[in-house]
Formats: structure tokens, sequence, C-alpha cells
């Protein structure tokens, strides 16, 4: 009876903590091929809007999340996207909640999306600070959070992840380049695949991240400084 208690509490632990994304309205459907999904503000007066997807409860695999609304706003052709920011009484907007939030969908011609260039994103997604180091300059990154750093065309930046075992990565970004997007991972240690056995620890990895996914990431995690 005791382990059958166990099972009963760890599946309630597990299904009041599963998170499921919904298409909860659906104004328009627009039929287009368009594969990415990018964050708008400015243009939002010249988008169409089409729809609205809530995310219920929280989880880590934040990949995971976006792949589940990606899909959502692609089955009405969405190729662009919003925060929608839960309201007070009073008409503000409440404080963002990674458990439970909601994303505005919008079809947007791409020639009508704004130009994004000068900026250089660092997400970091561990559970515990994360220390970098940018042109010999130590930064420490706090959980789910990111930093930009702006730009100077033809400057050289490295970036390092101040660990043995650690990533670095140099940048020197041209004039009018787009805007780049990487992910600071925490330490990983997976079984060795050369045959000989063991265990292969890296303390830290510099991850490139393509487009809509990071600037989802930068609607749920936390702007922590410019550079």
């Amino acid at each position: 009876m005791k382990n059958i208690g166990i099972v009963i509490l760890v599946f309630c632990i597990q299904l009041f903590s599963a998170q499921n994304v919904y298409l909860t309205k659906v104004e328009k459907t627009n039929d287009n091929t368009d594969k990415f999904l990018y964050k708008i503000s400015n243009e939002i007066k010249e988008a169409q809007y089409l729809g609205e997807v809530e995310v219920q409860g929280f989880s880590k695999d934040d990949a995971l999340t976006f792949s589940l609304i990606y899909r959502k706003a692609k089955e009405i052709g969405a190729n662009t996207f919003s925060l929608k920011p839960f309201e007070n009484i009073d008409g503000s907007s409440q404080a963002f909640n990674p458990s439970n939030y909601k994303i505005s969908l919008y079809y947007l011609p791409k020639e009508k999306l704004e130009s994004q260039s000068g900026h250089l994103y660092l997400f970091a997604s561990s559970d515990k600070d994360q220390k970098i180091s940018i042109n010999r300059k130590d930064y420490t990154l706090s959980p789910r959070s990111y930093m930009i750093i702006n730009t100077v065309p033809g400057e050289l930046y490295t970036i390092s992840t101040k660990k043995l075992l650690g990533s670095a990565i140099k940048i020197q970004p041209k004039s009018g380049e787009s805007n780049q997007y990487f992910q600071i991972s925490s330490m990983k240690i997976k079984s060795d695949q050369s045959g000989v056995g063991g265990l292969n620890l890296k303390s830290g990895d510099i991850i490139g991240l393509e487009k809509s996914f990071a600037e989802f990431l930068s609607i749920i995690y936390k702007i922590q400084a410019d550079f």
C-alpha cells in the first residue's frame, strides 16, 4: 500500500507540473510556406493578427516548448509573434510568469520585417550562474537570462566559458550583418563513444542558435545587462 501511495504521489506531481500548449484563439488563417517564426514589435501595426497560443505549466526544455508553439503557429499560417501580457484589474501588465503566458500570432510579409543588426545575444540556460569572459572581461549570467552586446563592425570579440575544457569563439561582425545568437550551456557528462569506455566531460559549450528560437528565448528569459 505504501508503494502504491508513492506511485500516486509521483503521478500527481508529474500531472500538475506537466506543460501544455494550446491554440486558444483563431481569428484568421494564412496560406504561406514561410519556415521562420520571428518576434515583432513595431511591425505589429502592419501585421495580420491570426490567433493566440497559451502555455500552461513550466518546462526546462525550452526547445521542446518552442517546437510545440511553432507547430500551433504553422497550423494557422503564422510567421511572426509577440508576447501578450496578462493584465491586472487596473489594466497594467502583469509580470511575466514562465508557468503561464500567452503569445499572439501574426502573418507579416517578409519584406516588411525590420532589419536587425549590430547585436550579439548570449543566453544562459543553466540552473546555475554561468561565468563567461568577453574580451578578457568577466561576466556572470544568471540562470535563464541573457545579455546583449552592442557590436562595432570590424571589432574582434572573443567569448569563452572560462572553464577547463570549455569553449571559446571569436566573432568579427561586418557592417550591416544580422544579429547573432548563442547559448551558453552548462557542464555535460556523457559516455565515451571511442570504444575505450569511461566518461567524456565538457565543462561548457557555446552553441549557435537559429533566430526564431533565439527570439522566443528573448521573451521568456530575463535580460540581464547590455555590454
